[in-house]
């Protein structure tokens, strides 16, 4: 009887482990660019992919310019040493080789206030683009389609980058990254003179955290 009794609550036991597991575990997702479900391993970062055919096309429609990989070496205080792909199809890019002065924006299409700037940060581009440039990421982002379109809806042009995995977070000299929109301001040198979180309403507004922080006059 008592065999019988100890069976009964281990499997019991067992049932309520099992019914307790997070969903994240399963091993069951949304790839919104593949529009199916994907599985994700239970060890190890899903396999994202943020250059395909559809993606190419829609950022080719949008006229979003291509990435350019910088040239300089890792200095004190710079982009952390990290590539990411070209988001959409182009060549990688060695975060820290890319000289400013340069507005980084951290965005992703779940992310309500990011959606509202981007436009602004397009316009900031179109103004003043020759005197500093701008460069999107799209960070922890597995809507890959649904980000694209995005980019289309809002009329970004500048370059983009994908940070799927979110290898940034926490990569120095940046925080652990707990939130959307990230603001980061790169100075001719290459350094990171200037980072928060922040939502850029209007273009006064960015205009004056560059001229006050990258000391360019615009």
């Amino acid at each position: 009887m008592r065999r019988r009794w100890a069976t009964v609550v281990l499997a019991t036991c067992l049932l309520t482990l099992i019914a307790c597991t997070p969903a994240a575990e399963t091993g069951k997702g949304q790839d919104a660019d593949a529009g199916s479900r994907f599985s994700v391993p239970n060890v190890g970062p899903a396999d994202i992919d943020v250059d395909t055919p559809k993606l190419r096309r829609l950022k080719r429609d949008a006229g979003v310019e291509p990435c350019v990989p910088g040239d300089g070496a890792p200095v004190d205080g710079g982009l952390p040493a990290l590539t990411l792909p070209c988001f959409g199809g182009g060549p990688d890019v060695d975060l820290s080789a890319l000289r400013g002065p340069l507005v980084v924006n951290l965005w992703a299409v779940w992310c309500a206030p990011c959606r509202r700037e981007m436009p602004v940060l397009q316009e900031f581009h179109e103004r003043y683009g020759e005197q500093v440039g701008v460069l999107g990421i799209d960070y922890e982002d597995v809507q890959t389609r649904s980000a694209m379109e995005l980019v289309v809806e809002t009329g970004v042009t500048y370059p983009l980058l994908a940070d799927p995995q979110s290898s940034l977070s926490g990569a120095d000299p940046l925080p652990v990254l707990r939130g959307l929109p990230f603001l980061l301001l790169v100075d001719a040198d290459g350094r990171v003179v200037h980072q928060e979180f922040v939502e850029i309403e209007d273009v006064d507004q960015l205009v004056g955290l560059v001229e006050k922080h990258l000391k360019v006059a615009l």
